[in-house]
């Protein structure tokens, strides 16, 4: 039960930061520092409203039980991807703060969906 419970709320976290995440990066012309974030790491700004689709995408997928895996599957490639375009544009300090983000869905992925008995 307690494990059912941490999943829940692990969920509850990763799909709200998935949408804010999402939403965020679909005005980024309000937020000019996420802009300049984005422009460092190299990503286009023809690429950004993809970046924040994919990214809300992956809040419901992970919402969904029979999607979930997928969900943090796509969520940790995601983060990876974040990663290694810091690491090319040599911000280390992002690397370092991503780290819990990508710890976020492998643990997710241990403790499975909750309440179900047979997740994926």
């Amino acid at each position: 039960m307690i494990k059912s419970i941490i999943s829940l709320l692990l969920l509850l976290v990763s799909a709200g930061l998935s949408f804010k995440h999402g939403w965020d990066t679909l005005n980024y012309k309000k937020h000019p520092e996420s802009l300049k974030m984005m422009n460092e790491l190299g990503i286009s700004e023809g690429m950004i409203p993809i970046f924040g689709v994919l990214t809300i995408l992956i809040g419901i997928l992970l919402l969904i039980p029979k999607t979930f895996f997928l969900g943090n599957l796509l969520n940790a490639i995601s983060i990876v991807i974040i990663m290694a375009l810091a690491v090319k544009a040599g911000n280390f300090k992002m690397v370092l703060m991503e780290i819990p983000f990508l710890i976020l869905p492998l643990i997710m992925i241990w403790l499975k969906y909750p309440f179900l008995k047979n997740s994926i």
